[in-house]
């Protein structure tokens, strides 16, 4: 076998194994849930946004309800355990000044959330991310916290 069969068995090998973990994550995530969808179709998700909002004061209809616009949710695994995560934007022209990012965890019991608004008025030149306050729901711990902060981060918008 010489040198160019060997660079093609591996390849091939390669190609073979990044399909295989793929395709499960893409079945896992079709990528058409929303938050708003998933608490409106589903009790379990109902249930577990209602358990991490119930207790806190002064939250606009927007974040009770899950109402504003939605981006597709995805999965994500945090600390070895997989989550449901999506932003939730009061205004769908206007994602900057008021977001969640929302995790449910997989088995649907609880739900995670991190608020974030930026004031208005901020100069664009400004950059948001030391401008915003941030307001955690659902109790999420430090490994979580990361979590949906890293997700607020991929935002190209957000720096």
């Amino acid at each position: 076998m010489g040198a160019r069969d060997v660079k093609g068995v591996i390849s091939s090998v390669v190609f073979a194994v990044a399909m295989a973990t793929a395709i499960p994550a893409l079945a896992d995530n079709d990528g058409q849930q929303r938050a708003g969808n998933l608490i409106a179709t589903d009790t379990e998700y109902r249930d577990a946004w209602q358990g991490a909002v119930r207790k806190q004061e002064r939250l606009p209809d927007w974040v009770l309800n899950l109402s504003g616009a939605s981006s597709p949710m995805s999965a994500v695994t945090e600390d070895g355990d997989k989550y449901l995560v999506g932003q939730v934007c009061e205004k769908a022209d206007d994602c900057l000044h008021n977001r969640v990012v929302v995790a449910f965890s997989w088995d649907k019991s609880k739900a995670y959330v991190l608020w974030v608004s930026v004031p208005q008025g901020v100069p664009e030149d400004k950059t948001p991310s030391k401008h915003a306050d941030y307001r955690w729901l659902g109790d999420p711990d430090e490994g979580m916290q990361a979590m949906l902060m890293e997700q607020l981060k991929s935002d190209p918008n957000w720096y």
